[in-house]
């Protein structure tokens, strides 16, 4: 070697991968410097360990602010990876040498300080649009990736370089000039760039010069460099050059294409200077100053994995005097660093990830494939096709790969891409349908693939003790989401169930409690469970409550419980506690709950907390908890209510009724799951007569009352009846008591069967609605149709047939319909009992003597 060796790359790309392989077999360097934070040093023998498969990601964390943290992911496709491997195999030095990370955080910190980023996007700063990438550099795309859900601070991050074009037909792609920009390499944890076209000559954002008139704006070289070739998509223009090349240039020599990529980009910089990218001067200038110490050790055999952006940066001369005064005064955090894994969801640039690519399992298949790359691709499509129940034969897999190859040399490409692929599945496998291809873009072109990193990485305590737990309940951490169901009777379920509610609390979600589809009894829970790799920045930043998953919802728990001031807050907690089985948080949480509630005098507040404590109790009991104390405090609440609710009901407006209502069925559901439920039961009784009978107290909350006796057993149907006949009475206002009949008969509570088979209420409703004047009908009606609208289309037909043929003739009730007709009929019809035999003796499979002793 006559130099360092500058290997300008993308930074997730097979081509480029395969080439960076190429080059570094061919020179032989005696030390690989790789564009990263300096930090990650320490840990870079981790990467040969036969446990580390990836993707992973370095993840970076303030020691004292966990959530402000930042990855950088590393694929098997990727150059720097592919670097870092063949350093490893060999013995060779390798160390990364962008700007450390100590700096990045405090730069984005500063920034976010500084009032720069946007209210409506945290963390991205001003003139920067979410929607599209921004313009400018050519790194494609080793940006850093931030914690998007713990660190918003972090999340301004340049927009990946370009993609392949291939990737156009399963997902949503802007024009080719907005997906061009955002090409460089702004660092992986850069600043985005302002929207906008490049800064090419005549374009806005241009000078006169060609150099961008503002600092915010970014130029495109990738899209300068295609349009110059002809091509009207950077990105394809990319993948034709570098992806689907071969590993050899054209003379023979696997370096030609880098020093080709090199020269290219340094007549760019010439023209647009650091196109917009600020804190690029700062990361080259430490860069250089790494490569003059690495010179100085291993002379000019020293080969350097960065961004193709930064080629020229590296080549110039430079003094040290120079590059160590733009490194002057940076502001610094102290760091802590790790492996961690990552997954293809999340190197995909849908994710939010700056510099990721829309088709990381297509990728991955590239770098894998040795040969026939297209043959093996049309054969994993084929093979979850038929996984599918899909009718795909070898004779389909032959016909999709010619046309794609037949669609690829149309179209001038030198291999079919994932375009010409997608075409040919589509119209050969899908028999054109775009459904299929959601599925395999899903689990092929993206890929659920997750990484996995060796016990060795540093982690904190908490993490290691749930890694031990997770390992102990074979609870494995996976990328694809699934659904699991537990059994609390059993023991390893309801460890698994204790597990997953202290991380809840702890505000790491892994998982979420869904409906399940099986028992509806309390001793079940489904949960959603979906691992995403910004949890490892949630289980840091929670590592602050303690070292133990136990110890740290513990701590958490009781710390919210001292500091919580809503009762219904508290009584929530309450319930977590439960369900986590956190004993020692539980005692100080109910001792906050008393306090709370002896001092909460509001009676809606009170109905909002008692429910969570009757759930609590009733789980308590699944989980043989010890919840005395709890259903003293819930007894208390209970006591209170009965109490101070109907004074409460009076004089309400249609909202607070509204709401009143509401709290009225939570708390009638709650007290009979509450202790000495027999004595509870019995005042809410007269609390529930009391609000049926006051006149005072609004229509809603008085029909509902009624509802809730009659259901219960405590009012007969005659004073139902008469009840009803008093709300609607010619006295009473219309819309008064349109109201009482949406409490006593409307929501999901079987109002409209109740009206179905008792004809006295279905008469006095419909004498009443017939009664209603002109005038006054269009105010009741929307109340009504509110009503009414909520039942089963089943029950409002058969409503509307019992109205049609036997109306009401008094207010007595209405007159029965003839036999044989829908709803309330004189007494069985022999004739149609009959007509089901001959389809029951087909469903049983028997005859007609066996049938000989079924009585009608």
């Amino acid at each position: 070697m006559t130099g360092p060796l500058l290997l300008g790359v993308r930074h997730h790309g097979p081509g480029s991968a395969r080439a960076v392989r190429a080059a570094l077999d061919a020179a032989s360097p005696r030390v690989v410097l790789i564009e990263g934070p300096p930090e990650g040093d320490a840990l870079l023998a981790l990467a040969a360990d036969e446990q580390m498969r990836p993707p992973v990601a370095l993840l970076a964390h303030a020691v004292d602010d966990p959530g402000r943290a930042a990855f950088w992911p590393l694929a098997e496709f990727s150059p720097e990876w592919v670097a870092l491997r063949w350093a490893l195999g060999r013995d060779v030095p390798v160390r990364f040498i962008d700007l450390p990370a100590a700096h990045s955080l405090a730069l984005a910190a500063a920034e976010e300080a500084a009032g720069r980023a946007r209210p409506e996007q945290p963390g991205r700063l001003e003139g920067a649009d979410p929607d599209r990438p921004a313009a400018g550099s050519t790194d494609p795309g080793w940006d850093a990736v931030p914690d998007g859900a713990a660190s918003t601070e972090l999340s301004q991050r340049e927009p990946s370089p370009h993609e392949p074009s291939a990737d156009r037909p399963l997902s949503d792609r802007s024009s080719p000039q907005a997906a061009a920009a955002g090409s460089g390499d702004p660092e992986w944890d850069a600043v985005p760039g302002e929207p906008g076209e490049p800064g090419e000559p005549g374009q806005p954002g241009a000078g006169p010069d060609g150099a961008p008139s503002d600092a915010g704006l970014r130029i495109d070289p990738i899209a300068v460099l295609a349009e110059t070739a002809g091509y009207d998509d950077p990105e394809r223009w990319w993948e034709d050059v570098i992806e689907h090349r071969g590993t050899d240039g054209a003379d023979g020599d696997p370096r030609a294409p880098f020093a080709a990529l090199g020269e290219a980009m340094a007549a760019l910089r010439g023209m647009y200077g650091h196109g917009g990218h600020d804190r690029d001067l700062a990361r080259e200038a430490h860069m250089r100053i790494q490569l003059r110490t690495a010179r100085k050790e291993f002379g000019d055999e020293v080969a350097v994995v960065c961004g193709a952006w930064h080629v020229p940066a590296l080549a110039e001369k430079t003094t040290l005097t120079a590059d160590r005064a733009l490194l002057k005064g940076l502001p610094k955090v102290k760091t802590e660093m790790t492996w961690v894994p990552w997954t293809h969801r999340r190197l995909a640039r849908h994710s939010g990830y700056g510099a990721g690519i829309d088709s990381p399992g297509w990728y991955g298949h590239l770098f894998q494939a040795t040969d026939r790359p297209v043959e093996r691709w049309m054969t994993k499509v084929a093979r979850l096709l038929r996984d599918k129940d899909r009718m795909v034969s070898s004779a389909h897999v032959i016909e999709a790969v010619r046309l794609a190859e037949t669609l690829a040399a149309m179209r001038g490409r030198p291999l079919a891409g994932l375009t010409e692929t997608t075409d040919a599945i589509r119209a050969v496998m899908c028999d054109g349908s775009d459904v299929p291809l959601d599925l395999i873009r899903d689990r092929l072109v993206v890929g659920d693939v997750l990484g996995e990193v060796p016990d060795a990485a540093p982690a904190v305590p908490l993490q290691r003790d749930l890694t031990r737990l997770q390992r102990s309940l074979r609870l494995k951490p996976e990328a694809l989401e699934r659904e699991v169901e537990l059994d609390l009777r059993k023991d390893n379920d309801a460890a698994k169930s204790r597990l997953l509610h202290r991380l809840c609390l702890l505000s790491v979600g892994w998982g979420e409690p869904v409906t399940g589809r099986g028992s509806t009894g309390t001793f079940r829970e489904s949960w959603r469970l979906r691992w995403e790799p910004e949890l490892f920045v949630k289980v840091a930043e929670a590592g602050v409550w303690g070292t133990t998953v136990l110890s740290a919802a513990t701590a958490k728990a009781e710390s919210t419980a001292v500091s919580a001031t809503a009762l219904a807050e508290v009584t929530m907690l309450a319930e977590q506690c439960l369900l986590a089985e956190l004993p020692e948080a539980l005692s100080v949480v109910m001792k906050a709950l008393a306090d709370r509630a002896a001092l909460d005098a509001d009676v809606g507040h009170l109905a909002q907390a008692l429910p969570a404590l009757a759930r609590s109790l009733r789980y308590g009991d699944v989980r043989s908890t010890d919840t005395a104390a709890l259903g003293e405090v819930a007894t208390g609440l209970a006591e209170r209510i009965c109490v101070g609710l109907p004074p409460a009901c009076t004089n309400l407006d249609a909202d607070g009724a509204a709401e009143m209502r509401g709290h009225l069925d939570a708390v009638h559901t709650a007290i009979g799951l509450l202790p000495r439920a027999a004595e509870l039961s019995s005042r809410w009784g007269s609390v529930l007569h009391r609000l049926a009978g006051r006149d005072t107290v609004p229509g809603v909350i008085r029909g509902r009352a009624a509802r809730l006796l009659l259901d219960d057993g405590r009012l007969g149907e005659d004073e139902a009846a008469r009840l009803m006949s008093l709300a609607l009475s010619l006295g009473t206002p219309p819309a008064e008591a349109a109201a009482w009949i949406e409490g006593f008969v409307g929501g999901a509570s079987g109002g409209g069967m109740l009206l179905v088979h008792d004809e006295r209420l279905l008469g006095l409703v419909d004498a009443w609605l017939t009664s209603v004047p002109a005038d006054a009908f269009t105010d009741v009606l929307p109340l009504l149709r509110r009503t009414f609208s909520a039942y089963e289309p089943g029950v409002r037909r058969t409503l509307g047939e019992l109205v049609r043929r036997g109306p009401a003739a008094a207010p007595g009730g209405p007159a029965r319909p003839q036999a044989g007709m829908p709803g309330f009929g004189a007494g069985l019809d022999e004739e149609r009992a009959d007509a089901v035999l001959p389809v029951l003796r087909m469903l049983l499979g028997i005859d007609d003597n066996d049938l000989a002793g079924v009585g009608r």
